[in-house]
Order: structure tokens, then sequence, then C-alpha cells
């Protein structure tokens, strides 16, 4: 499995970007796909995840109402919508999947995800 991130780039607070992750080497027909990032100096945190069926959104607190991911199931595609971004939003962001159906408890662990993608970077700053 590939996964293929982009959008990232240089926005200013207040502004909006939309990275897509593209999955190929397999379809994606349940598990869950989504996003963590990693700021400057700092540790990698979870940002958001998607079931794959779509029925179930997870977010981190520091993001819920600005941020919405979503899933192109016809384009193996997932999205994150960022808006009303702040500069502590400047990070790499990276995309990660994995086939299994992820336990609640266990959304937010670096460990539930199989497969990464290369991070793509945000910087959000006048």
């Amino acid at each position: 499995v590939q996964l293929q991130a982009s959008g990232g780039g240089l926005v200013q607070p207040g502004g909006s970007l939309r990275l897509s992750c593209a999955a190929s080497g397999r379809t994606f027909s349940s598990g869950t796909m989504g996003w963590f990032r990693q700021a400057p100096g700092k540790e990698r945190e979870f940002v958001a995840v998607i079931r794959w069926s779509g029925v179930s959104t997870h977010y981190a607190d520091s993001v819920k109402g600005r941020f919405t991911i979503s899933r192109d199931s016809a384009k193996n595609t997932v999205y994150l919508q960022m808006n009303s971004l702040k500069p502590e939003d400047t990070a790499v962001y990276y995309c990660l999947a994995t086939p299994k159906r992820v336990i609640l408890t266990a959304i937010s662990a670096q460990s539930s995800y199989e497969y990464w993608g290369q991070g793509t970077l945000v910087t959000v700053s006048s």
C-alpha cells in the first residue's frame, strides 16, 4: 500500500487548505484512514480519522469545529479540509491507514496504523 499526501503550503492565519491522501496498491473497503501531524520540536500527534465506511469520524480536540475529514471511496482518497487555520497548526501532516477497524480507545495511537505516507508541510504564518 502506498499513500500519497498532497495539498500542503503556506497560508495566512484564518485561511484554509485542503489536504488529500490517495491510497494505491489495495482498495480499502473497510478500515480506517486519517491524519497525524508533527510540529517543529514536538512529537507526532493525532489529528483526525475516518472509518472507511464513512459512518464515523474522530478529531483531536484542538481541531474540532475547524477541520473536516472526508473520503471518496471511488478515488480511494481521504481529504482533510482545514479552516480557520492558526499558527499552531503549522506542522508536517502525515496520512495513515489500516485495513482494520480501530477501536475508539486506540484511535490516537500511532501503532494502530500500518501504512504511512510521506508528510506534507503546512505553514500558517502572516
